[in-house]
């Protein structure tokens, strides 16, 4: 016991060294007005990698015998529970209160991974999309590629539009989907690598389900960047993402038909990220109404630290210790009638 816990504080040591302080300090300021006391407690977990949790999402194409009894036995349970508005019985994820990390798979050409290794709340906005057999879908901002996997472990959709702009991100995509979905599959899937502001104009009214997983100023990374000049350049530049996610949204309602619904989600806990960004684009869309994502939020709040006061149709996931799922936030649109 002494000495796992001298190894114990040796690890924090290293650690605590390389969070960023410049983003700790504007996080303080920032998420202390947002969330009141709640930050305190989120943000011990925040700059705390070693209690943080990982979950493993089963891959229903590559089954492997005896996995889930051996999770059991190491303490692991099913993440969600079968009361859900929509739990298909292909999406099988496992989680676990004690901190630590699974075995990672690697990438093997021809060979499918058995799991996938995950933040259990990033299951939250598939589960809210609801994708069903048939439907055509569009990830609009799909890299690295887990929600798209975790879409297929759900339904088979009609038309799957796997969209991601930046080259790097785009090819870590591809080989994610590689990975996990077998060939026959895998033809199906149309990739991409356009501007997702531009795919409404380009595909109006094409899809019945669009998952807007936007790029945001990313919580847990960016408390740990290692470049002081590249956080500060973060930090100013954080002012124009919400200008990005808009019209991000803005072309999923074009791209969209009348009686598709689309899922917005971040990885942050900013307000002007998250809500300010659906309320700006109920405002402006007259041909958008919200969504009611109640049912979903109670369901899973036995797993997961949801914050109190939010509307209906929205929820986010409060990273706390023996529950360090998050920063998620999840808010679903319908697209009532063409523009």
């Amino acid at each position: 016991f002494l000495l796992s816990s001298k190894l114990e504080k040796k690890t924090q040591g290293k650690l605590q060294k390389r969070i960023c302080q410049v983003v700790l300090e504007h996080f303080e300021k920032q998420y202390t007005a947002e969330l009141g006391d709640a930050w305190s407690s989120v943000r011990d977990v925040l700059i705390s990698p070693w209690c943080w949790q990982h979950a493993l999402l089963l891959n229903r194409f590559s089954q492997s015998p005896g996995l889930e009894s051996s999770l059991a036995e190491q303490g692991y349970h099913s993440a969600f529970p079968a009361a859900l508005p929509y739990l298909p019985a292909g999406l099988r994820c496992y989680s676990r209160t004690a901190p630590g990390r699974f075995p990672a798979q690697k990438h093997q050409p021809g060979r499918l991974k058995e799991y996938y290794l995950l933040n259990a709340a990033s299951l939250l906005p598939v589960l809210a999309l609801e994708v069903e057999d048939g439907e055509d879908v569009l990830d609009l901002c799909a890299a690295p590629g887990g929600k798209s996997v975790a879409i297929l472990q759900c339904a088979c959709p009609g038309h799957f539009h796997c969209n991601e702009y930046d080259d790097l991100r785009s090819r870590w995509l591809e080989q994610t989907i590689e990975s996990f979905i077998p060939d026959p599959l895998i033809n199906l899937i149309r990739f991409s690598k356009l501007d997702g502001r531009q795919i409404g104009d380009l595909q109006p009214e094409f899809y019945d389900k669009v998952l807007v997983d936007a790029p945001c100023s990313n919580d847990r990374s960016w408390l740990f960047c290692a470049d002081p000049q590249q956080a500060v350049l973060r930090l100013m530049q954080r002012k124009e993402l919400s200008s990005l996610q808009f019209q991000l949204l803005r072309s999923a309602v074009k791209a969209l038909r009348p009686g598709g619904s689309l899922v917005y989600s971040t990885c942050t806990l900013s307000k002007a990220e998250n809500s300010d960004v659906i309320s700006l684009i109920l405002n402006s869309c007259r041909n958008v109404m919200p969504v009611d994502i109640s049912v979903l939020a109670r369901g899973v709040s036995h797993e997961f630290t949801l914050l109190s006061g939010m509307q209906q149709h929205e929820l986010l996931v409060l990273p706390e210790k023996g529950r360090a799922w998050g920063p998620m936030y999840v808010a679903k649109l319908k697209k009532v009638s063409s523009t």
